[in-house]
């Protein structure tokens, strides 16, 4: 890849990198609990969630949920109350245990036996950019077929192999393009 764009918003643009808007995206398909945690009912969603099989407790203890058994059936039991260091736990070890649950169904979704999936890349936002410095950056619509690394990466949470996959796996097939849409205002792709 050509060097990657180091000053972004030099100039007043607005946008995220592609990697992250993926994220976003690929997180909405997992369909997350939608009650906060700090409610009752999502407390215990999630707690369910990670305490339903043996495989699923070894999971979220890998992902950073190191409480006793005692405590969580206090916990689930409603005798005690996890501390807030404790909900930031049990929300990431959450959606960690999530991602990997559901990332072998994503990938089958996305892929489609080959035909992969239509991606769209909505521009950055230039309105704060002054005319003479603008870019003509326009929709564009590019049908990705190899997901194998975008969504191991995401399952992973490794935000750096993320954006590896996603610059060199999907925006490279843009061609001379592709540096357009290092940063978008959005990623958009239903399966």
């Amino acid at each position: 890849m050509p060097e990657r764009n180091i000053e972004f918003g030099k100039y007043g643009a607005r946008g995220i990198r592609g990697h992250e808007a993926v994220a976003r995206q690929l997180d909405a398909l997992a369909t997350f609990i939608a009650t906060p945690i700090t409610t009752r009912r999502g407390l215990l969603a999630r707690l369910h969630y990670l305490t339903r099989t043996e495989h699923a407790r070894a999971t979220a203890r890998e992902a950073g949920l190191t409480v006793t058994d005692r405590t969580l059936r206090a916990w689930l039991e409603e005798r005690r109350s996890p501390s807030k260091r404790n909900l930031e736990k049990i929300e990431s070890a959450y959606r960690t245990v999530r991602r990997q649950n559901v990332s072998r169904y994503l990938l089958l979704r996305l892929t489609r036996e080959g035909r992969g999936t239509r991606v769209e890349f909505h521009p950055l936002n230039q309105s704060q950019v002054p005319r003479t410095r603008q870019r003509a950056v326009e929709y564009r619509t590019l049908n990705v077929r190899h997901w194998d690394r975008v969504v191991r990466a995401w399952a992973a949470g490794d935000d750096a192999a993320l954006d590896e996959a996603w610059v060199n796996d999907v925006v490279v097939d843009l061609g001379s393009q592709w540096g357009e849409y290092e940063f978008v205002t959005a990623i958009g792709f239903a399966a």
